[in-house]
């Protein structure tokens, strides 16, 4: 009752509305949709605390607040004209219609942490919905699931689970400040997704309000909406406000581990066999890699780093014959194994120390560095040669990092079109580059390096089309060409989403033909 009521009330002023014209110049703008805004929530309500203007103390701590790469911190970088913090829905479905009316661009942010900036830069006239008033978690265990608003971060629904059960968790990401809006639409996989899958494979209903303002769910939307939303990137569809999860079982003890080698302890070697372990080990074992150049591993100098990380859901007694007999070259014994609680885990893989309270997790703020990334996966090990080659390229720069995620277990059993993410069946890891750019004097020299090396694995990684993660934007990959670039928009389209890019541009024309959700890469309605 309470849905069709605020729908009725948003669908009756847009009659009314429909008095203002758009208008072109920025300060015209902000000016016609604080006034939209204010007849709508009417003389009784104000929208302090709601909306913020450039001219608001508030407004420069609350855009920063949330940014993750520090390359968009610049004052040459383009700024929001308002940005709206919904503490309702209402507030949201007013702000669409006034955004209309006025002519400013929508962006919906909820973490931050999309490498782009999409959710908070624009290059025309435009406004952030900022969801970082709706982060409410509500836990089910009866029947082992929540409802999570988007704005809550990934680190706030690890620790409502473990408030609730110490045998319960979710196969999100590690990095606990994420905002589960944008991670969940575009995937979303971590430490335990080789055995549950992924976050939007664990979704199983959600509520989101769409070009019209309608509030949707599962049912109200459609299966192919529903179907697109998850791992399609939400943002090209509407304003996802709330998800529902299943939460999965885990073991009350779980061990974790990290060695490091470097190249004159064998850790080409290493790393060539882990190509092919990795994928095929028990779906309870996730071992992934870090690559890394030190200073200080080797007495030759600067060396190539590989760690092995891995988390295993289960005690150190029956992993240690699992990697004796799977990967006896790594070497591993009972004293490099720790044994903790699924939730020490979460400690464990986003930084803190395993003893740390857990109200750790619900630090909001982070340090942002500036840095570019780049993806890729890969179908068949790269031989010693190109391991050699690129030891040179990575010896060339300070900071380089890559994480090699291994796929198999559980991921090799959905079906590519099962949701929008494809990268399923098939793939032995994904690559995630990526590269500090230390200053803005400096970012041009790193910019090029990561190019380069993107380059130089191009014969060894997917290819027709070399596919990439959507959650690891990367604008390199191809911009939007406007509403009739459908043709245009593959050139990234099929690699974030291989054979689901048509679908998903079919689900975009029925619900946003105007393409009014849009940002460099969003989905076209074709």
């Amino acid at each position: 009752m309470a849905t069709s009521m605020v729908t009725f009330v948003f669908l009756s002023v847009t009659i009314f509305i429909s008095i203002f014209p758009a208008t072109s110049s920025s300060a015209a703008l902000d000016k016609g949709f604080l006034k939209c805004f204010q007849t709508i929530l009417g003389a009784d309500n104000t929208t302090s605390g709601v909306i913020f203007t450039k001219s608001s103390s508030s407004y420069e701590p609350l855009l920063k607040s949330t940014i993750r790469n520090a390359r968009f911190l610049k004052s040459s970088v383009p700024k929001p004209n308002l940005i709206v913090t919904p503490h309702s829905l209402f507030h949201i479905q007013v702000a669409l219609l006034c955004s209309k009316k006025s002519g400013l661009q929508v962006r919906v942010r909820s973490g931050g942490h999309d490498y782009e900036g999409l959710s908070y830069v624009s290059n025309v006239p435009f406004l952030i919905i900022d969801l970082v008033n709706l982060r409410s978690i509500t836990i089910n265990m009866d029947e082992e699931s929540a409802w999570v608003q988007s704005g809550a971060t990934v680190g706030e629904l690890y620790y409502a689970i473990a408030k609730r059960s110490k045998v319960h968790g979710f196969p999100a990401g590690s990095c606990s400040t994420m905002g589960v809006g944008g991670h969940f639409s575009g995937g979303g996989f971590g430490t335990i997704f080789r055995k549950y899958g992924l976050a939007s494979d664990n979704v199983i209903d959600a509520e989101m309000i769409d070009v019209n303002g309608k509030i949707l769910n599962r049912t109200l939307m459609g299966e192919d909406l529903f179907w697109a939303i998850r791992g399609g990137g939400g943002s090209s569809f509407g304003v996802i406000t709330a998800w529902k999860i299943k939460l999965v079982s885990v073991p009350s003890t779980v061990t974790a581990f990290d060695v490091s080698r470097s190249l004159d302890q064998g850790a080409t070697n290493l790393l060539h066999k882990w190509q092919t372990i990795a994928p095929k080990l028990p779906a309870e074992l996730f071992l992934h890699t870090v690559v890394g150049v030190s200073n200080s591993a080797s007495q030759i100098g600067k060396t190539v780093v590989v760690s092995f990380s891995g988390l295993y859901l289960g005690t150190a007694e029956n992993l240690l014959p699992v990697m004796q007999n799977s990967f006896t070259e790594l070497g591993l014994q009972s004293n490099n194994f720790t044994q903790m609680t699924w939730i020490q885990s979460v400690l464990y893989f986003a930084g803190f120390s395993i003893d740390e309270s857990l109200e750790v997790l619900l630090r909001r703020n982070q340090t942002s560095s500036s840095f570019k990334a780049k993806s890729d996966y890969v179908k068949d090990p790269i031989p010693l040669s190109g391991l050699e080659g690129l030891w040179k390229i990575l010896l060339l720069e300070n900071s380089p990092l890559l994480i090699l995620t291994p796929y198999g277990g559980i991921m090799s059993e959905i079906s590519e079109s099962e949701i929008p993410f494809p990268h399923r069946k098939g793939n032995l890891y994904g690559i995630q580059y990526s590269v500090n750019l230390v200053s803005n004097e400096e970012a041009p020299k790193h910019m090029d390096w990561i190019r380069r090396l993107y380059a130089y694995m191009k014969p060894y990684v997917s290819k027709l089309p070399r596919q990439a993660y959507l959650n690891y934007r990367d604008l390199d990959l191809g911009l939007n060409q406007g509403n009739s670039g459908y043709e245009k928009a593959k050139t990234w389209g099929l690699k974030y989403f291989n054979n689901n890019f048509e679908s998903l541009a079919r689900v975009k024309a029925r619900v946003d033909p105007g393409n009014f959700f849009r940002d460099e890469q969003s989905i076209p309605p074709l």
